[in-house]
């Protein structure tokens, strides 16, 4: 019973201890080196870095001679 109680009393110490600051958007953790699987994209208020799986960090869509599209559109 001793140890059960033990047991109890370290675990929740070590849950109150060991918070997990949560960025973009709750998709990703703070930490201060990634996992192999996660990239990151921005840094965290604790200037840790924002690890974030691939697939949630966006993506920069190439666009091609923006300036043609846009004087061929106002010229209609």
């Amino acid at each position: 019973m001793k140890l059960l109680l033990l047991l109890l009393t370290v675990t929740l110490l070590l849950a109150q201890v060991t918070p997990v600051t949560k960025c973009w958007g709750k998709s990703g953790r703070c930490r201060t080196t990634c996992k192999k699987s996660e990239v990151y994209y921005i840094l965290c208020k604790t200037e840790a870095k924002c690890c974030v799986d691939p697939k949630y960090v966006p993506v920069k869509s190439k666009l091609t001679d923006t300036n043609t599209s846009l004087e061929s559109t106002s010229a209609i």
